[in-house]
């Protein structure tokens, strides 16, 4: 009698709970058909702790009911993206001035943070990168250095700490690790300028300088390692600006104005299969596509809250899968597509 009075009860509480499962409205869907049979499929969106384990058992869900569901951690203001060998899922979050690790194969969340610590605080995660052992690499604009983790989230050191609490960048903001040649990339968007670091944080040398003229920068942000080329955002220029390893300027892409092909707030970068270049517009809402020569392939989003929409997206990044990760900021979501083209890369991007 006590077993079925506990069962019983346990069926009343649950009521509810089953009946809000049952309305879950269906999946969002959105899929963009583009030449050559090639097209750009949304996959998902995810959010918060919550979607990394999102079958709980039933005495769990009837705990959660008598005693309340647990506080997830969620996204605050996300804004850098990431995934490591392993396909999880790294987001910086200033808003929570932490870094989350979603690792949805494994069914395992983690947060970083470092807020309370007298030494080293961690205050406004900006940038993220890992490198070929998964170590995650984190630019903080606020403190001024760059923060090294263990892929388990321990804190290794701060790159550029120095005496008094201060930091050596004025404002690190996009970051790229070369593993074969030991080398870490930071720009530094007060300065104008790129540092090249190798693995101890000392300064090998430093490309560009403030202007418009090839090689300047004004505001750089996020970068990234594309084969040969170092891809820097030229926030306040308009543009992207391409470099060989060694620093010296290869191309540029992009302008300002409100016509095709032009950026006004170009944020993340990053380079599928096929070699094109996908930059996030933050003010505008979408994601632009280019070839090397500069031309515009394509577009994809607009503003709002559904799928394939966006209120300014910030971080971008491609895996070697194709699957496009876009930080929907203002949404405090990341949205996740696959691009399905070639899988031989063309050379110019032509279509």
């Amino acid at each position: 009698m006590r077993a079925g009075l506990i069962v019983a009860c346990a069926a009343v509480l649950l009521a509810p709970l089953w009946a809000s499962q049952k309305a879950k409205p269906a999946p969002e869907q959105w899929e963009m058909s583009l030449d050559g049979g090639r097209k750009l499929t949304y996959q998902r969106s995810f959010s918060s702790e919550q979607e990394v384990k999102p079958n709980r058992g039933f005495w769990n869900k009837l705990v959660d009911v008598i005693a309340g569901a647990p506080d997830y951690r969620f996204l605050v203001r996300p804004y850098s993206v990431v995934t490591d060998s392993h396909g999880r899922v790294i987001v910086t979050d200033p808003g929570a001035a932490g870094v989350h690790i979603f690792d949805f194969a494994q069914r395992k969340y983690k947060f970083i943070q470092r807020r309370d610590k007298i030494k080293n605080a961690m205050l406004a995660p900006q940038c993220v990168a890992v490198d070929a052992q998964d170590n995650i690499y984190v630019t903080d604009s606020d403190a001024g250095v760059i923060f090294v983790f263990e892929p388990s989230g321990k804190f290794v050191r701060a790159i550029g700490s120095l005496k008094g609490g201060e930091g050596y960048f004025k404002r690190p903001t996009g970051i790229a690790v070369d593993s074969a040649a030991q080398q870490i990339y930071v720009t530094d968007t007060l300065r104008d300028e790129v540092f090249v670091l190798d693995m101890q944080g000392n300064i090998l040398k430093t490309i560009g300088k403030t202007g418009d003229g090839n090689g300047e920068f004004n505001a750089p942000t996020e970068l990234r390692l594309d084969g040969p080329n170092l891809m820097v955002v030229d926030a306040l220029n308009f543009r992207v600006q391409a470099f060989d390893r060694s620093g010296a300027f290869q191309y540029a892409i992009g302008k300002i104005g409100d016509g095709p092909g032009a950026m006004f707030r170009p944020k993340g970068v990053a380079t599928d299969s096929e070699g094109d270049l996908y930059v996030v517009d933050g003010l505008w809402g979408m994601v632009q596509v280019f070839n090397r020569q500069g031309q515009l392939l394509y577009y994809f989003g607009s503003s709002g809250t559904h799928a394939g929409e966006f209120q300014l997206p910030a971080g971008l990044y491609i895996d070697h899968e194709d699957q496009v990760f876009v930080v929907d900021s203002f949404n405090r979501r990341v949205q996740v597509f696959h691009y399905s083209g070639l899988k031989q890369p063309v050379t110019g991007g032509t279509r």
